[in-house]
């Protein structure tokens, strides 16, 4: 296994998997990921600024995720609860595995692999949000140690749940 940066050239496999994400999301009437996003413009956008990551079993992706430094500010309102440090803090955003590979713990792997990026920058939080109908993604977060926070809203003000976790 492999963990890197994304580069230009990985935007199609990360679209890839993407779509994958975006149709099981349709077909289980979750509206996440739905209206064009994330969509090849944010993915670059995220290979630009550094954000974006992939992960490659056998030298092919199989998974991909944007991790940030730089704060979020819609985490600076949180409802009906509260972060449970004020650490600067990782945010996990985008994180997708490849279908054909569901089921194997590679979301697991992302998160420790995050987890030791943070600690080579002696971040001590990772953030996270998600659909409150995402229940395979709250169950990844719980089970990797994230303790549920409370809710946030998006800049569209869509609700979601917000997860951190002190390493």
């Amino acid at each position: 296994m492999e963990f890197r940066k994304a580069i230009e050239s990985d935007i199609d496999n990360i679209m890839n998997i993407i779509k994958q994400a975006q149709d099981y999301f349709k077909e289980q009437g979750i509206d996440q990921w739905q209206n064009n996003y994330p969509n090849p413009e944010v993915v670059r956008e995220d290979i630009d600024r550094g954000y974006g990551y992939v992960l490659l079993k056998k030298g092919e992706i199989v998974g991909t995720v944007a991790v940030s430094f730089d704060g979020e500010k819609t985490y600076e309102k949180i409802y009906d609860g509260q972060w449970i440090s004020n650490f600067d803090y990782a945010v996990i955003h985008r994180l997708a595995i490849d279908s054909n590979y569901k089921g194997q713990g590679l979301a697991s792997i992302i998160v420790k692999n995050i987890e030791k990026m943070c600690l080579r920058e002696n971040i001590k939080s990772i953030r996270i949000d998600t659909h409150e109908d995402n229940e395979s993604m709250q169950r990844l977060i719980q089970k990797n140690g994230f303790k549920y926070c409370g809710i946030i809203h998006l800049r569209d003000n869509s609700k979601r749940l917000a997860f951190e976790k002190i390493i």
